[in-house]
């Protein structure tokens, strides 16, 4: 697998996110391939690359179950 350079993105956190330090989850979108998706609170540690269709069936079943 080729390295992915995530250096210019613009991650964006979720609106499910707090300030309280709880769960944050961020995506970085604009890549045509992959969706990175990162632990806010923890960048350093990398990401986890989903391809992009996974990742918007995934976003799909979320909705649908009610999860939105």
């Amino acid at each position: 697998m080729r390295a992915i350079d995530l250096s210019g993105v613009t991650w964006h956190k979720s609106s499910y996110s707090n300030s309280d330090g709880g769960a944050c989850l961020e995506v970085a979108a604009g890549l045509p391939s992959v969706v990175p998706v990162r632990d806010s609170k923890a960048p350093a540690r990398g990401a986890l690359l989903f391809e992009a269709g996974a990742w918007a069936a995934f976003v799909e079943g979320v909705k649908r179950e009610g999860g939105q």
